[in-house]
């Protein structure tokens, strides 16, 4: 207990001397929502005994009673989270992981993920991470419709485009060094594909601070986009017309020296038989993991099969896998991969938890992916990528949900509760959508018949 507490006052003493005089306990709901509370500096030891309390009924995705020891939601704070926020000055975050009656709370996000990379730690791994944010930077006009911030943005092909990324840098800049500010490694930031679409991308990192960061990183864009008058948008497809938002997983396996075990130059496509096993995992819980990385109705806006609206697309439809091939749902490259089916609605605790799950029983039961698929699949027709065994994702969240609920193994390994629970909540908003009547409806049959 003397220990704890000198170890609380060591950090309360460092932050007060970075000038920190509150702090902003977060917490992230099911949505991938940062959510928590502002706690004055002073009461530091608070997060670290019972936690900051909050109702549980008022947090999506607890499935807590409204009465009785169950329905407080405690959030005990993770010393090495603390930092101070430059966009935020006086303030810093710490991140907590959810207690319900004094237990780690398994439908947690964070207390999800730490499951998992628990399930690593018992064999000598870690799971290495690095998420590459793709969003949109827009504004809203005189009767609240969102547009790209910048009106000037309208090459037909912007990807890299010099003027439209350098009219930005007041918001890229500040993003830049705040995140820099708080230990990221920011190596580079571009235009992306679509009017107002940014990239930033920041150096790897073991699951659960990869996860931390990218809720960080969501913090510090809210904010400075907000300051400059900005919407910033990780909605997966905004606009009909114009490419959507991957979240990208380049990810690899190391053992307790820090070596990749997914890299073999000597093997196909330069992946081990690990990395080959682990693929197939994730091949064969595709359809699941997309319900879990493709969360919205929106996301299906993405995950288009033929020709896109936007005349391009960089999202996967199929199961498929390849060297070095944008087109496929993993990328082979550099003795890793890049998980291609995450967009940017995806609460990154949750998709990492779900990807080790479905990645440790490929390897568990030594399964071997298909042949890989190294042309393009958007030139190839229907019936050649049945041939080459390039099965179809879902096509909606539906789908997806349906998918996951069928998934015995992904379900066992996430935890019963949180499963049920995800399932509740998005065959509630698929079944809204569905329910609901679309401009597009209105339009085509108002005075059709």
């Amino acid at each position: 207990m003397q220990r704890e507490h000198a170890v609380v006052d060591a950090l309360r003493a460092r932050l007060a001397e970075q000038g920190v005089r509150y702090l902003f306990a977060q917490f992230t709901d099911i949505h991938g929502a940062a959510k928590g509370k502002t706690i004055p500096l002073d009461h530091l030891g608070d997060l670290f005994a019972a936690g900051a309390g909050f109702a549980g009924p008022s947090i999506w995705g607890t499935a807590l009673p409204r009465h009785g020891a169950r329905s407080e939601y405690y959030g005990r704070g993770d010393a090495a989270t603390a930092l101070p926020l430059p966009w935020l000055p006086g303030h810093a975050r710490i991140v907590l992981d959810g207690f319900v009656d004094g237990q780690p709370f398994p439908l947690c996000p964070r207390q999800l993920l730490r499951a998992q990379v628990r399930r690593l730690a018992e064999r000598g791994l870690v799971l290495n991470a690095g998420l590459e944010p793709e969003f949109f930077l827009l504004k809203r006009d005189s009767v609240g419709r969102l547009h790209p911030a910048d009106a000037g943005d309208r090459l037909d092909k912007p990807s890299y485009d010099y003027k439209s990324l350098t009219r930005q840098q007041a918001f890229v800049v500040e993003l830049s060094d705040s995140l820099k500010a708080c230990g990221f490694d920011v190596f580079q930031i571009d235009h992306e594909d679509a009017a107002g679409q940014y990239e930033l991308n920041y150096h790897y990192a073991d699951a659960l601070t990869a996860a931390d960061r990218h809720m960080l990183f969501k913090m510090a864009a809210h904010s400075i986009a907000e300051s400059l008058g900005y919407v910033f948008s990780m909605m997966p497809k905004p606009f009909a017309d114009m490419p959507g938002s991957g979240l990208h997983f380049h990810i690899s396996l190391a053992d307790a020296d820090g070596r990749n075990l997914f890299a073999d130059a000597g093997q196909s496509h330069g992946l081990s038989a690990t990395g080959r096993a682990f693929l197939a995992g994730l091949l064969q819980h595709a359809p699941a993991l997309c319900a879990l990385c493709a969360p919205t109705v929106n996301s299906y806006k993405r995950l288009v099969v033929g020709e896109s609206r936007s005349g391009t697309t960089w999202a996967p439809a199929h199961v498929s896998w390849g060297d070095n091939n944008r087109t496929t749902l993993v990328r082979a490259v550099a003795g890793r991969m890049e998980w291609r089916l995450p967009d940017s609605s995806a609460n990154p605790y949750v998709a990492l938890a779900a990807v080790i799950a479905a990645g440790l029983d490929g390897i568990d039961r030594q399964l071997e992916p298909p042949p890989p698929i190294d042309d393009d699949l958007y030139e190839l027709p229907p019936d050649e990528l049945t041939r080459r065994g390039a099965t179809l994702l879902p096509q909606n969240l539906g789908e997806a949900v349906a998918a996951l609920g069928t998934d015995n193994l992904l379900g066992d390994a996430l935890g019963a509760e949180f499963v049920a629970e995800f399932l509740r909540l998005k065959r509630n908003e698929w079944i809204e959508f569905s329910r609901a009547v679309h401009a597009w409806e209105t339009d085509r049959y108002a005075d059709f018949f």
